[in-house]
């Protein structure tokens, strides 16, 4: 994907190279705690050209916590040659240990005694409850053996995994004290505005207590890290050790916790990510009564609606979740929800776009009957889902094979920029199409047409047209004709890959 800033999407792809998660990213803190402070407490008075955080940070500081997660590994060899104590989240300190790694898996011999290898992490976390809740990323402690929370005041607790949530990345840990503890309150992430000031407290490169601050920068930002990506942005410095930390609104309320950047350097450039409090809210709450997610699940597959498709299937305008799959052992089966469905309210909440739908299906209650309505062929339907849970849904086997399809009749059809086959032995041996796989053969693709831009492919097969079946090349016609005297400008195509995967393609018909 592009690598110029045009948008947090565009910027990131491919994720996995762009978004560096900040280990530890530092918060922007702006208040109190419970035992601090009440939240209630007015917003700080904010002075033309320069507003003091001081007493805020001030207020704030005893709250935010540094994180220090050991792992321990057993190795075989020789003893390690001792790796210098640089401290964690030194600049070069992943250079120099992995040098000294080598060196060590160098001059280890056959058959000797398994030895034990330590490997450190840092990051940042917050104080919640006074009784020692701590909440951090998930990524920051990662499968660690050995958790310190150590407080600004030198206080250094051992801590324990309460739970943890990797589509999220947040963790919740408990450490015990005599003394109750300072803590911070969430706030409401929904109410922040694009150009709200913010201010993050962390532990940057092991530095720890450092202050940063700035603004929000966009909202609901997809970095393509997770099925729930809404991110706040903000240009509050955030760098590698800020990870778990804190992001606080004026009042002193965590608005966000900092997870990643956007970083060609693996510093901060002004581009941070941090999970907003709406979210994280529900999440931490679960892990807290029951040390693990408890998500709300749908059971169907989703993709976007674009305007091509809105047209094509009398949307108007381009909303909600077009529906590409239902589980067969899901709750959305049983409750009427189809292929080619357009859910666009669910549980009176509504569905603006395929994002919005699986944050709102995962934060609504298991077991809870959900309206949720959909546009079915032009006409508005309600269905009542029975929510299952999704923790359940994941470990639901693939549904069996489809009946096998109908003998096609051995024509050729082009259209569209696309030349349509019957399926025959032949071509199902070409193009390894599994069992039971409905549909007519797309055995060429015009590389100029609106089709290949679709990334329609040779060897996929289109099972419906206009959201009836195609069996054949002439039902293929038949149906391009039909849709062409209702006036439609595109073609709504469902694609199947030679495994049977579903999906939506909305094609022009010159």
């Amino acid at each position: 994907m592009a690598t110029k800033p045009v948008s947090a999407t565009a910027t990131l792809a491919p994720a996995s190279r762009r978004i560096a998660l900040a280990a530890g990213v530092g918060v922007l803190s702006l208040l109190m705690s419970p035992v601090i402070a009440s939240a209630q407490t007015a917003s700080a008075p904010i002075l033309q050209g320069q507003m003091s955080l001081a007493d805020l940070a001030e207020r704030v500081m005893p709250a935010v916590v540094n994180i220090a997660a050991v792992t321990t590994n057993d190795t075989r060899g020789r003893t390690l040659p001792q790796i210098p104590q640089l401290g964690p989240d030194t600049p070069f300190g992943d250079l120099f240990e992995e040098f000294f790694n080598r060196r060590g898996q160098g001059q280890q011999g056959q058959g000797q005694a398994p030895q034990q290898r330590r490997s450190q992490s840092a990051g940042s976390g917050f104080v919640i409850d006074s009784s020692g809740l701590v909440v951090t990323n998930n990524h920051v402690i990662g499968d660690a053996n050995e958790i310190t929370v150590i407080f600004n005041s030198g206080l250094r607790l051992k801590a324990e995994v309460v739970g943890k949530d990797a589509k999220v990345d947040l963790a919740v840990l408990r450490v015990k004290h005599d003394k109750p503890l300072p803590a911070v309150k969430f706030g409401d992430s929904d109410k922040m505005r694009i150009g709200d000031p913010v201010m993050a407290i962390g532990n940057p490169f092991g530095l720890g207590g450092s202050v940063s601050s700035g603004i929000v920068s966009a909202r609901n930002r997809d970095i393509q890290q997770g099925p729930y990506d809404t991110y706040l942005q903000t240009d509050a410095a955030i760098n590698k050790g800020n990870s778990g930390g804190p992001l606080f609104n004026m009042a002193g309320e965590v608005i966000g916790i900092n997870t990643a950047i956007l970083s060609p350097t693996g510093g901060s450039v002004g581009i941070g990510f941090a999970v907003p409090s709406s979210l994280a809210t529900s999440i931490v709450d679960q892990l807290k009564e029951f040390g693990e997610t408890r998500r709300g699940w749908l059971g169907v597959r989703i993709q976007s609606v674009d305007d091509a498709t809105a047209e094509a299937l009398g949307l108007g305008t381009a909303r909600g979740a077009l529906v590409a799959g239902v589980d067969e052992k899901g709750p959305g089966k049983p409750a009427g929800l189809d292929v080619g469905d357009v859910i666009t309210k669910f549980d009176g909440k509504e569905v603006k776009d395929s994002r919005d739908l699986p944050r709102i299906v995962a934060a609504t209650p298991v077991g809870k009957d959900v309206p949720v309505t959909i546009m079915r062929k032009g006409k508005e339907e309600v269905k009542t889902v029975k929510l299952g849970r999704l923790e359940d849904g994941e470990k639901v086997q693939p549904a069996s094979a489809r009946t096998p399809a109908e003998p096609a009749k051995p024509a050729v059809t082009t259209a569209l920029g696309l030349e349509f086959s019957p399926q025959t032995e032949e071509l199902r041996k070409r193009y390894s199409i599994k069992e039971g796989v409905k549909g007519v053969v797309v055995t060429k693709v015009d590389p100029n047409s609106n089709a290949a831009d679709k990334r329609v492919q040779v060897g996929e097969l289109i099972v419906e047209i206009g959201q009836e079946p195609v069996n054949s090349p002439d039902d293929v016609t038949k149906r391009l004709d039909a849709l062409k005297k209702e006036g439609k400008k595109s073609a709504l195509l469902l694609v199947s890959n030679a495994q049977g995967e579903v999906r939506f393609v909305a094609v022009a018909m010159n």
